[in-house]
Parts: C-alpha cells; structure tokens; sequence
C-alpha cells in the first residue's frame, strides 16, 4: 500500500526500504531482536544447517527470505537448493530438509521432531549485531504530516500497558499471558539504537552484495 501511494505511512518490512522510492524512516521505532526473536526460525531434520541441501522459502517474508540467502552464502559459505511453498511445515519439509517459519506457528514448533535455528541468534552470532525485521517508513511527500503522529510515544504506552494489549487478544494468540509478555519483552525490539542501526547497514550491503537487492541506499531517517 505504501508502495502504491495509497497511504502516507506504514509499519514495512525493512528489505522494502530498499524496493520503494522516495520514501523515509521513522526514527527509533522499530520490530527486531537482539537475542532470539522465536518467532523467525528456520527447521530442518538436519543436525548441522552445513548439512541442509534444500531450503523451502515463504516467500511472503522477503525480509527473513533474504536474510536466510545472507546466512548461507556469507556465514555458511555455501548455497543450498531454493523453493518457494506455502507457509506450512508440513508439506514444506515434505519438498526440503530445512524451512522457513515464521509467526505464531514458529513458536510452537516441537524441538524433539526438528532442530530449530533462530534467525535473529544466527544474525547475532555471526555479526554482533541485532536485527531489524520491520519499521514504520513514510512517503516523502508525507513527512510533514507526520511529526502530529508521536510514534515512540505509541509504543511507550504499548509497553506500559502489555498486560492490557495481551487481554485484547484472548482467542488470536495461542500462548498464555505470561508467555506473551515474556515473548514482548525479552525477545522482541523495539528502539532503533547503534547496535540495530549497523545491524540494519550490515544486512543492506550483504544483501547487495548477494544480489537481492540492487543496491543498498543510505538510511534516511525522518529529523536527521
């Protein structure tokens, strides 16, 4: 939507920064991890991914796609088989021995059946780095209507009131309340500080340098 200019501002997948033009980032504001995010893994039979011959992407994520691509060819210097399914495990490892899940359904994965790897762990591993899944970004022609919208506020007061945002969703979220706010809090970023921000640049040059992207554009940030 924001692509096609049908609004002035939305929360996008940060691969996208590079794939729209004319656009900005909100400052500050973000969905990462610096630890293990859970809820972006990839799973395989395999005890080792060196071992992975076949990866099945969901391609709906082109975010976690691409950093899946970067952990292989960069950090595992090997490229494995791709193939693009539909997001379910089942008949995605029916196709490959690894897969890409992500969501609710990447929390719930049984570890006795499969080995789980956790993308937002392997990027921090291999980089020192946290990782950037999604930021809220703005036409250009928009930043001046938006310094009325206080994003950080926002999600200061979302995470001053977890326990209330948890109760509003009592038949969506599969997990109990203490699992959310635990799942909230301790795996899931949400401030653009200097460690996500050279997270963010690292992944922009290694994806230009594989060649998922064209190029790499300097971050833009909205009042910098």
């Amino acid at each position: 939507m924001l692509a096609r200019g049908e609004v002035d501002a939305a929360l996008v997948p940060v691969i996208e920064y590079q794939r729209i033009d004319d656009i900005s980032i909100v400052p500050d504001v973000c969905v990462g991890s610096k630890t293990a995010v859970r809820s972006v893994v990839l799973v395989t039979r395999k005890n080792n991914l060196k071992k992975v011959e076949r990866v099945a992407l969901d391609e709906s994520s082109r975010t976690s796609a691409a950093l899946v691509k970067i952990i292989f060819r960069e950090f595992l210097n090997f490229e494995p088989e791709w193939t693009t399914a539909a997001p379910d495990l089942h008949s995605m490892m029916q196709q490959a021995d690894a897969a890409l899940i992500i969501g609710d359904p990447a929390m719930t994965i049984s570890g006795e059946q499969f080995r789980v790897f956790d993308l937002a762990t392997l990027w921090h591993e291999f980089t020192g780095c946290g990782f950037v899944f999604a930021m809220w970004m703005v036409r250009n022609e928009s930043v001046g209507k938006i310094p009325a919208i206080d994003f950080a506020a926002a999600r200061d007061e979302g995470l001053a009131n977890l326990d209330q945002v948890i109760a509003s969703y009592p038949h969506r979220i599969p997990f109990s309340a203490d699992e959310m706010r635990q799942y909230l809090i301790e795996n899931i970023g949400f401030k653009v500080d200097e460690e996500m921000r050279k997270g963010l640049n690292q992944y922009f040059a290694l994806a230009h340098k594989h060649s998922l992207i064209d190029f790499a554009k300097d971050l833009v940030f909205i009042g910098e």
